[in-house]
């Protein structure tokens, strides 16, 4: 076991190991699962000097404690966040030293929901099916992070880049995301008046597995009363139940569905709307 590492004092709401998934596997009932704000990850493993893909932390709503064994250099994104290290406010988006022993805490973020932490090395733990991702449909990768918990850390061999400017992941009040229509728009009167017409918001019941948009359900057409036999699903599918809200499938979301999917979102918005608080505005717009 490497020495090296990150000890758990507390956890926030709910915090998970993650990295790029496992796509590839739903012929096996294997959702891809991975970093829903993958440009995040991708952000804090840069600015430590990690290759693309190393896993990190997915942080939902920050109030994360974690102590260094071992001098290590981290970076949270996501949402800005207060950042402390032994109770010394440091910078979030930026690389930052953790002397070993010294006390890592992370803040709720300003805006959004998930903050993503990168130490540098990666996170030394074991693959399922190539991927350190925690899987919370399926039960694959580790287990969410509870306090006690020490957390490998994997030896550096890049070098940490020159510090410079850096996005941060706040959605704006209104979230605007794209969507194709299909497969099964046909099921549906008026697929894109229905979509791009109403004002939706963020239902608080979403998780990993999908964001529930709370508005008016889309208007079946008169001659599709049954439902479809089961059929495969993929990120952003718009699943359409008969008498809800649209549910827009999410990283570990099941690999088949009953309901007719109405548009399947941009994966450039996936992001936006993993971030998007509950309560948020959603608007849609149909591109295709």
């Amino acid at each position: 076991m490497n020495e090296r590492g990150l000890e758990v004092l507390a956890t926030g709401p709910q915090a998970l190991v993650t990295d790029h998934g496992r796509p590839g596997h739903a012929h096996l009932g294997v959702p891809p699962s991975g970093a829903l704000d993958r440009p995040a990850l991708d952000l804090a493993n840069r600015l430590v000097g990690n290759p693309v893909g190393a896993a990190g932390l997915e942080l939902l709503l920050g109030g994360t404690r974690l102590r260094a064994r071992d001098a290590v250099t981290i970076a949270v994104t996501g949402p800005p966040v207060d950042l402390r290290v032994d109770g010394r406010a440091v910078s979030s988006h930026a690389a930052v030293r953790v002397p070993d022993g010294a006390e890592l805490a992370i803040g709720a973020p300003d805006g959004g929901v998930r903050v993503y932490l990168g130490v540098r090395g990666g996170l030394d733990v074991p693959l399922a099916l190539g991927s350190a991702s925690t899987d919370l449909l399926s039960g694959l990768g580790p287990d969410p992070l509870a306090e006690g918990d020490v957390l490998a850390v994997g030896r550096a061999t890049g070098p940490v880049p020159p510090a410079g400017p850096v996005p941060v992941s706040v959605p704006p009040g209104a979230v605007r995301i794209r969507a194709r229509l299909g497969p099964r728009d046909d099921w549906f009167t008026d697929p894109t008046g229905d979509l791009t017409g109403s004002t939706w918001s963020v239902s608080p019941t979403g998780n990993r597995i999908g964001v529930r948009l709370d508005g008016p359900p889309p208007r079946r057409r008169p001659d599709r009363g049954a439902e479809l036999p089961s059929e495969g699903m993929v990120v952003g599918a718009i699943q359409a139940p008969p008498d809800g809200s649209p549910v827009v499938f999410l990283a570990d979301h099941p690999t088949t569905g009953g309901y007719p999917v109405i548009a399947v979102l941009e994966a450039d918005d996936l992001a936006l709307l993993a971030q998007a608080r509950p309560g948020s505005t959603v608007r849609i717009v149909v591109t295709g």
